[in-house]
């Protein structure tokens, strides 16, 4: 447990501190709740001349495993946009399978390790007090999706990924990105499977993508940081007494 717990404050290390995810958003919320201590799901932050990327990350496993694999994804990441100078989101994907199959391919067994990834830039972000401001995004994912939820608006737009992983895969395509125009008080979310994976509730289902875009649409006129408890709140209800099923992720950004 010693090395496991020393093993938490590494991988900590890694992921964007809360002083700087505060001083650039205003209006935030990061639920991360790892199942075993350390964990196979992170979430990544960087700035890139006038762009912003952000991304909820889903890599294969749990546990110790799961975070091994991790670090290697967070570094193919880095290396993506700080090495090769990639900001377009299809394309850092693209440079990061190749860097994590790279990393795999050295290994004398088949390693179909890797992970799921919601990834966006936002262009330009820079928060001011008018309310008719607008901001360019674009998106691609690797099985995950993007929610965004407009000001006010009673559905969630939902643009999905590709359905495909980063990682070594039979049939591997370029990955593909969406261009999304938003306007200041518009809220989008990145997230990992974990959270509508667990089961729950009197019949000891799952809570389904369909629950959680009931809460998120419920929720959407508290601040980002009373989401985030809304959202805790709501996991331990429906968990109620049985086990976490996978690490949980889930970011909420209100531009």
């Amino acid at each position: 447990m010693d090395s496991i717990n020393y093993a938490k404050r590494i991988q900590s290390a890694i992921l964007p501190s809360d002083e700087t995810i505060a001083s650039i958003f205003k209006d935030i919320c990061v639920l991360y709740l790892p199942k075993d201590i350390v964990a196979g799901d992170f979430y990544w932050l960087e700035q890139k001349d006038d762009k912003l990327l952000i991304a909820a990350a889903d890599c294969t496993g749990h546990g110790v495993p799961g975070a091994m694999v991790s670090v290697v994804c967070n570094n193919s990441l880095n290396r993506s946009v700080h090495e090769y100078g990639l900001t377009n989101p299809a394309s850092i994907l693209n440079k990061t399978r190749e860097l994590v199959e790279g990393e795999f391919a050295k290994s004398s067994e088949r390693m179909m390790d890797g992970m799921d990834i919601a990834l966006c830039t936002i262009h330009n972000y820079n928060y001011s007090n008018n309310d008719n401001q607008t901001f360019q995004m674009e998106f691609s994912g690797a099985n995950n999706s993007l929610w965004l939820i407009r000001k006010n608006a009673q559905e969630i737009e939902e643009y999905k990924g590709d359905k495909q992983p980063i990682g070594k895969t039979d049939f591997s395509k370029p990955f593909n990105s969406s261009n999304i125009t938003v306007n200041k008080g518009d809220v989008f979310y990145l997230f990992s499977d974990g959270f509508v994976d667990q089961f729950g509730g009197i019949k000891g289902k799952k809570f389904k993508s369909s629950g959680l875009k009931t809460l998120l649409l419920s929720i959407q006129n508290f601040s980002m940081i009373e989401q985030r408890q809304k959202l805790i709140d709501s996991f331990e209800s429906w968990r109620g007494d049985l086990e976490q099923v996978d690490d949980v992720c889930i970011i909420g950004v209100r531009l």
